[in-house]
């Protein structure tokens, strides 16, 4: 099974913790669920031309919610938080703040 590697990332996740963590050259993705660690450190280094020193992933299950007397469940995601070689950072990302 091949994967376009532009379809591996689906989007940057910017919170008060993942914008703390960019000083530290940190960042954290919202991935395709299929994707391997290996895929994912390619597609970061050739989209954002940057070296990736490690990636860790998390798969997240989707949370019950209700709206009035319905529920049901939110999609299940993986979430990949990616290392990057001291003193890098994504310039894409930080001018999104």
């Amino acid at each position: 099974m091949s994967i376009d590697i532009y379809t591996v990332i689906k989007r940057p996740i910017i919170t008060e913790k993942t914008t703390k963590l960019r000083e530290q050259s940190i960042y954290v993705f919202e991935v395709d669920r299929n994707a391997a660690k290996p895929l994912i450190k390619e597609a970061v280094e050739k989209i954002f031309n940057v070296d990736v020193v490690s990636v860790k992933t998390i798969n997240i299950k989707g949370k019950l919610r209700r709206y009035g007397r319905y529920e049901g469940y939110r999609s299940d995601w993986k979430k990949a938080i990616v290392r990057l070689k001291s003193g890098q950072k994504i310039k894409q990302i930080d001018e999104l703040q």
